[in-house]
């Protein structure tokens, strides 16, 4: 009969913590700059310090938290010349992940990107921040995978988990009531085989939003 080891529980309680915290974070459920606790933390997920604390270290390895030198957690508030940076990052590494992808575009990719476009479509009607920010990720993801470079995808996600909270902020600056034009070209671009227009259309999908926060 199999039995759990205490490590095996211990990290899988720890995972547990760390993988909802970061969804949370990279879907902007948090905002820039939020305090967060460890005791918060563990009382939240019926956890004790030591997982809660284990999550929070490992998020702040990504970039997701800020731990200052008191102990204090927060989610990061990014300066302009971060957000250029990390807008810079978006447009190298997920202009190269949809050229990637563009040979195995298959049918059903495309009419995948569709469906998950419309509910992008749905989640700016109902200006749910969150679930656009998630379809959103969703959408990209979705066509990056095709990509099949997992290195390359697993960067750009870190960069997105970075950027979470400051894309939230940018939505209520915005208050966007349009779908984003740019995943048109994107699935135009790809149903055509045209590589040139779907590393400029993803380029400015991106990019654009971002270079606003920018004063």
């Amino acid at each position: 009969m199999l039995t759990t080891r205490p490590s095996d529980s211990h990290g899988a309680t720890h995972d547990r913590v760390y993988r909802t915290l970061r969804s949370r974070i990279m879907h902007g459920e948090m905002a820039p700059g939020q305090a967060l606790t460890l005791r918060g933390i563990g009382k939240e997920f019926g956890v004790s310090m030591t997982p809660a604390r284990e999550a929070v270290r490992r998020l702040a390895a990504e970039g997701a938290l800020f731990l200052s030198t008191s102990g204090r957690v927060s989610t990061p508030e990014l300066t302009n010349d971060r957000i250029e940076e990390l807008a810079a990052l978006r447009a190298l590494l997920e202009v190269e992940l949809a050229s990637r992808a563009l040979p195995r575009a298959h049918m059903a990719l495309i009419d995948r990107l569709q469906s998950i476009n419309m509910n992008v479509v749905e989640m700016v009607t109902k200006r749910d921040a969150v679930g656009y920010i998630r379809t959103n990720l969703e959408f990209h993801r979705t066509l990056y995978l095709r990509a099949q470079a997992p290195a390359m995808l697993a960067i750009a996600e870190t960069v997105w988990l970075q950027l979470g909270p400051t894309m939230r902020a940018l939505y209520g600056r915005l208050r966007r009531t349009d779908p984003p034009h740019n995943h048109k070209l994107i699935i135009a671009a790809l149903q055509a085989g045209d590589e040139p227009g779907l590393r400029l259309a993803v380029r400015s999908d991106v990019t654009q939003g971002l270079r606003l926060l920018v004063s």
